[in-house]
């Protein structure tokens, strides 16, 4: 007797086993329960030793009290989105950048692998280290004027001209944003040569001359990107947040800034450019930003209220940067003319991302 065959071999078995692998998939995926977590308990809160301090353990975006009922007491809550880890790449590695008579080069990469390579350039351009400061991030030359190639770098007239001494000093911080640094350099001039460590001066006469030893700083760190090194002293540089999200218990958060006036308003217009927010209009002496922060389903109700073109942005949240407590507090919130959805907390939180 023949067998009727598919021309497929083995195909009555594999058949009959499919709905099987089927059946076992679907129990390891679609059948397990997905809500447990409601039911889980709450657990104890976070404590710390007697000597530590909490204030750096808080929430950032704390959960509004719930009412009896278990609606929010405080009316609709916005969740913040996550932060946008890639609003940390530099669109450039090596950027002379000026403010307020200030002139410092920003790199992308931390302080502990930016101090070696610097002490690097000052020992290659023939400037030495003669003293250093980790914790401070000070770095300071030999005398200048003691090598011609230092005294060409730094633009010296030639030694039997020149009077008195000079020595450079170089200064490495952490940047605004995270995982950044910022260089500053301060050529100084005295009668005789110091005996130690000078003090950083805040302001600068010679700002053209540092801009250009800048410029030869980024292209000298530029070259050496293959051979980075980590340096261990570096680690007690203050690596402490030059932005914070505040955000306390039956307060409105806030973005504390520690910056200057100017350096904030220059990092805040930078943040919204760079999160494509419609920047509408501002007020410098108010300290004020106008930009459009509606949300996409408001812009289409817009633009089919036109017929036509997609309508100018429209001035519907502040960014409001005022001076409080030495440093810079930035909020943020609805136009009192706009009557849609409050969503000041998605524009404050979507700025730190920027920011930070």
């Amino acid at each position: 007797m023949e067998r009727a065959s598919s021309g497929v071999p083995g195909w009555a078995p594999l058949r009959v086993l499919a709905p099987v692998v089927l059946l076992a998939t679907l129990a390891g995926c679609t059948l397990t329960p997905t809500d447990d977590y409601q039911d889980a308990p709450a657990g104890e809160p976070l404590k710390v030793g007697p000597d530590m301090s909490s204030g750096r353990i808080q929430p950032a975006f704390p959960i509004p009290t719930a009412t009896a009922g278990g609606a929010l007491s405080d009316g609709e809550f916005e969740l913040p989105r996550p932060p946008d880890m890639t609003s940390e790449i530099l669109e450039e590695n090596y950027v002379v950048q000026e403010v307020s008579g200030q002139t410092w080069l920003l790199v992308n990469e931390v302080p502990g692998r930016v101090w070696p390579a610097v002490s690097a350039w000052m020992t290659e351009r023939n400037l030495g280290v003669n003293e250093e400061n980790p914790a401070a991030g000070l770095l300071q030359s030999d005398i200048v004027n003691y090598s011609r190639s230092a005294r060409d770098l730094v633009g010296l007239p030639d030694e039997e001209q020149a009077s008195g001494v000079t020595l450079l000093q170089a200064r490495i911080s952490p940047g605004v944003r995270r995982k950044t640094t910022e260089i500053q350099l301060r050529l100084r001039e005295r009668a005789t040569a110091p005996d130690s460590l000078l003090p950083w001066p805040t302001q600068s006469d010679r700002r053209p001359q540092e801009k250009n030893l800048l410029a030869d700083l980024g292209d000298f760190l530029e070259a050496r990107e293959d051979t980075k090194s980590y340096s261990r002293a570096a680690l007690n540089i203050d690596s402490r947040p030059q932005v914070k999200l505040v955000a306390r218990e039956g307060e409105a958060p806030y973005i504390r800034l520690d910056l200057d006036d100017d350096r904030a308003w220059v990092e805040v217009k930078r943040a919204i450019e760079e999160a494509d927010i419609p920047l509408v209009d501002f007020d410098r002496s108010a300290g004020t930003f106008y930009v459009d922060f509606r949300s996409e389903e408001a812009r289409e109700a817009a633009w089919w209220n036109w017929f036509g073109d997609a309508p100018e942005p429209e001035a519907t949240y502040l960014v409001e940067l005022d001076q409080s407590d030495g440093a810079v507090h930035l909020t943020t919130r609805q136009a009192p003319e706009y009557e849609g959805n409050d969503r000041s907390q998605g524009l404050l939180s979507e700025l730190f991302d920027y920011l930070y």
